[in-house]
C-alpha cells in the first residue's frame, strides 16, 4: 500500500490539521502531514513545486506562503478542499462539496479506457495513479471495504492499453510505473479477497512492469507482497528467499529494511527457525526506532510497530508459543500507534485463537465481544475465514464455559448475517 503527497481524508478531519489549513499556516501543516501520513519533506517539495530547503523553513515557523497562485497549488495538489483555505470551490471537487462536507459525494475514477475522451500523455499518467490513490484509501476505510473487482477491472483497461500501444512512446515509462503500482493495489487486493492464485499473477505482472519501467521503489514493494504471498500458502522457504534476495543485493531505507527484515522473521519462523525469527523481529523494530525523517518511500506509510507486532504476533501464534504472542497482539488490537489499516482486526482474531489454545476464557470471551460488532463492516475475507476457523474450533472446544460459548455464537451469527439486511 503507499499514499501521495495528498492530504488523507482522515487527516482532513483531524483538529490540528484543520486549524493548520484554517490559518493557512502551511509549514506547520508540511509537518503535520509528514507526522500522521508519513509523507516527506522532499515529496511535499516536489508536488508543490518549492525547494527543499524552503518546505523544512517553513516547518520550522519560518516564513510564510501568502500569494494566491502558490495557495491554489498547494490546495490543488495536496488536494485540499477550497472552502478549507477560504477559497472557491477546486476543479478537481465534485460539485461545490468538497470531501469532508456534509452530503459531499466522491467523484468518479478517472476513466481509463481506451475512447475518445480517455486521457492521454501526462495526464492519463495522473490518472492512473489517482486511481491507485483513491483506491488505497477505500482500501482503509472502516474495517476496509472491497476493492478487488475494481482495482482488478481497472489495472485490465491501462494493460488493455498498453498492449495496443495507444500513447506516445515519451510516455512509455511513466505510464508502466503507473501500471506496475495499479497491479501491485490489485494484487494486494486480491490476496485480501483470499484469491491467492490471481494474487501472484497480478503480483508478477506488476514485477515485470516496474522492472520494464526501472521502478524501483514500486518493485520493493511488489517482492514484500509476493513473500507475504508465499508465506500464507506455506511457501516459507520461498518467502525467506524472496526477502534475502532484497536484503542481499541492495541498501535500504531503515524502515524498509525493517519490513523485509519482518518478512525474513516470517520465513524462518515458517522453517523451525523460531530464536533467529525473534532475532530478526528485533531488528526490525531497532531499523524502525532509528528511521531518519525524508528518506522512506510513500509507500512504505504503513510499516509501523502495529504492522510488526501483527507480523510477529502471527509467528508466534502459528508456531504454537501463545503466551509469547499474546502481548503483541493485545498491543496491536487495543493500543495501536500507527496509521489505520483495513485488515486491522485480523491481530484480534489471532488473540482469539491464543486465549482460546491457553484456556484463558475470560479473556477470550472478550476479545469475542470485541470482535461481534465489527465483524458485519469488515471486508477482508482473508480475515472473515481466519475468523470463521478460529470460532468453529473455539465452539468445539471441550471445558469452554457457556458464557464464552454465547459470545463465540455471536461472532458465529455475524459472519453468517446477509450483509444486504439492514
Amino acid at each position: 500500500m503507499r499514499t501521495s503527497a495528498a492530504v488523507p481524508p482522515h487527516l482532513l478531519k483531524r483538529d490540528d490539521v484543520r486549524e493548520a489549513i484554517a490559518t493557512q499556516d502551511f509549514g506547520r501543516l508540511f509537518f503535520l502531514l509528514r507526522k500522521w501520513a508519513g509523507v516527506s519533506f522532499n515529496q511535499i517539495a516536489e508536488a508543490c513545486d518549492i525547494k527543499s530547503s524552503r518546505v523544512c523553513q517553513l516547518a520550522r515557523g519560518e516564513g510564510t506562503i501568502s500569494t494566491l497562485s502558490k495557495i491554489e497549488h498547494i490546495a490543488d495538489v495536496l488536494r485540499i478542499p477550497g472552502h478549507m483555505l477560504r477559497l472557491a470551490p477546486r476543479p478537481w471537487e465534485t460539485g461545490t462539496a468538497s470531501e469532508t462536507s456534509p452530503g459531499a459525494r466522491p467523484s468518479s475514477l478517472p476513466r481509463l479506457t481506451g475512447t475518445d475522451d480517455t486521457p492521454v500523455g501526462d495526464d492519463y499518467v495522473r490518472a492512473i495513479r489517482e486511481t491507485s490513490r483513491r483506491l488505497v484509501l477505500l482500501d482503509n476505510e472502516l474495517n476496509g471495504l472491497p476493492i478487488a473487482d475494481m482495482a482488478t477491472r481497472a489495472f485490465k483497461a491501462v494493460h488493455r492499453r498498453l498492449g495496443q500501444g495507444d500513447y506516445e512512446a515519451r510516455h512509455e515509462r511513466d505510464i508502466r510505473s503507473a501500471a506496475a503500482e495499479l497491479a501491485e493495489i490489485a494484487g494486494w487486493a486480491l490476496f485480501n479477497a483470499e484469491n491467492l492464485a490471481a494474487a501472484r499473477r497480478f503480483n508478477q505482472e506488476a514485477l515485470f512492469l516496474a522492472r520494464l519501467a526501472g521502478d524501483g521503489s514500486i518493485e520493493l514493494l511488489i517482492l514484500q507482497n509476493m513473500g507475504m504471498v508465499s508465506g500464507w500458502v506455506g511457501r516459507h522457504r520461498e518467502e525467506l528467499a524472496i526477502a534475502r534476495s532484497v536484503l542481499e543485493s541492495r541498501e535500504l531505507p531503515p524502515r524498509v529494511e525493517a519490513i523485509f527484515r519482518a518478512r525474513e522473521g516470517q520465513g524462518l519462523a515458517g522453517t523451525g527457525r523460531h530464536e533467529e525469527a525473534v532475532r530478526n523481529f528485533l531488528r526490525a523494530r531497532s531499523l524502525l526506532q532509528d528511521d531518519p525523517p525524508d528518506v522512506a518511500p510513500p509507500w512504505s506509510w504503513w510499516i509501523s510497530e502495529d504492522e510488526l507486532d501483527r507480523q510477529e504476533g502471527r509467528s508466534l501464534q502459528e508456531s504454537g508459543r501463545w503466551e509469547k504472542a499474546v502481548p503483541l497482539l493485545q498491543r496491536a488490537t487495543h493500543e495501536p500507534s500507527g496509521e489505520p489499516v483495513g485488515y486491522r482486526n485480523v491481530a484480534a482474531v489471532r488473540l482469539l485463537a491464543c486465549f482460546l489454545e491457553l484456556r484463558a476464557w475470560r479473556e477470550a470471551e472478550e476479545v469475542a465481544n470485541f470482535l461481534a460488532p465489527a465483524t458485519g463492516e469488515t471486508a477482508s475475507t482473508i480475515t472473515l475465514s481466519l475468523l470463521e476457523a478460529t470460532v468453529r474450533r473455539g465452539r468445539a472446544v471441550p471445558g469452554a464455559p457457556p458464557a464464552l460459548r454465547e459470545s463465540l455464537d455471536r461472532v458465529a451469527d455475524a459472519l453468517g448475517e446477509d450483509p444486504y439486511v439492514l
